[in-house]
């Protein structure tokens, strides 16, 4: 369904309260958005996009149109399985296979992207990974150094990238967390990535606006993911969001309908916004 052009200055109008719609120039636009297709002859290039949010973040879009690339570090395993799946949808997947805490991979997998599918609509920067640490001195200079490569710096890297192919209508979402609004304290280098994620979002929103491309952001709770059950021991993971309002953790299929809403039009009027799928903990972000 064509939009109508509400981009022009709106003609000089009074009307006695409440007002009438019919009567407004232009009428407000309240057709029904398109349900189905949301993505259709898109092209997304998703971080992470191998297994948990990012896999069912890529299935969705898929199954709304979009043809897909995927940028993981080295689960080949699931990465296959995810292009498999993908493709069962009729749409084409794309896998580069690299580590995005090196400012080179992450400028090829924008450049294997447009080189397959000559454009770029959405990008999706999920990719992330933490460490458990009791304090703050057990943190090496090392583990701070690879968190914030792999979750702040690949982010600034793929989207600088990406942004000279992105056009008027293309969307950014970053993946941020819970954490970046309450803290973690056995994750603190983590929770300090996240929260940059955040400011960059916002920050970046800003600077684009003028062209028209929106950024937003995902900030999940605790999600059933391959980095959770590798991440912890077999006690915290058989309780692993438990903590939450809602008792249980979440799906990743649970977070990943939050970026089909702010990659598609339907969030066409939302930039430097942050969901926040965490089971119902209010965290005021």
């Amino acid at each position: 369904m064509k939009k109508k052009d509400t981009t022009q200055i709106r003609p000089k109008q009074s009307q006695r309260r409440p007002g009438k719609e019919n009567k407004m120039k232009p009428e407000p636009q309240s057709d029904p958005v398109e349900s189905n297709d949301k993505l259709k002859g898109k092209v997304a290039l998703i971080t992470g996009g191998d297994s948990g949010i990012g896999k069912a973040t890529a299935l969705l879009f898929a199954s709304h149109g979009a043809d897909i690339a995927i940028a993981y570090l080295s689960e080949t395993e699931d990465a296959k399985t995810t292009q498999k799946e993908i493709e069962k949808m009729g749409r084409q997947c794309l896998l580069i296979k690299g580590d995005l805490s090196k400012e080179s991979n992450c400028r090829k997998a924008v450049e294997r992207t447009i080189n397959k599918f000559s454009k770029l609509d959405i990008l999706i920067n999920n990719a992330a990974l933490h460490w458990e640490s009791e304090h703050l001195e057990d943190i090496s200079t090392e583990q701070l150094t690879r968190t914030f490569q792999t979750n702040v710096f690949s982010y600034f890297w793929v989207t600088k990238y990406a942004l000279p192919h992105l056009k008027k209508g293309s969307a950014i979402v970053n993946t941020t967390s819970v954490t970046a609004y309450r803290g973690s304290g056995k994750l603190i280098d983590y929770a300090a990535t996240k929260g940059a994620v955040v400011g960059f979002t916002r920050s970046l929103a800003q600077s684009l606006a003028h062209k028209n491309i929106r950024v937003n952001a995902v900030a999940p709770g605790p999600i059933w993911t391959p980095l959770i059950a590798s991440s912890f021991d077999k006690k915290r993971v058989s309780e692993f969001g438990s903590d939450t309002p809602l008792g249980r953790a979440g799906e990743p299929n649970e977070v990943a309908t939050c970026f089909l809403f702010l990659a598609s039009d339907d969030a066409s009027y939302m930039s430097g916004q942050c969901l926040h799928p965490n089971g119902g903990e209010i965290i005021n972000g």
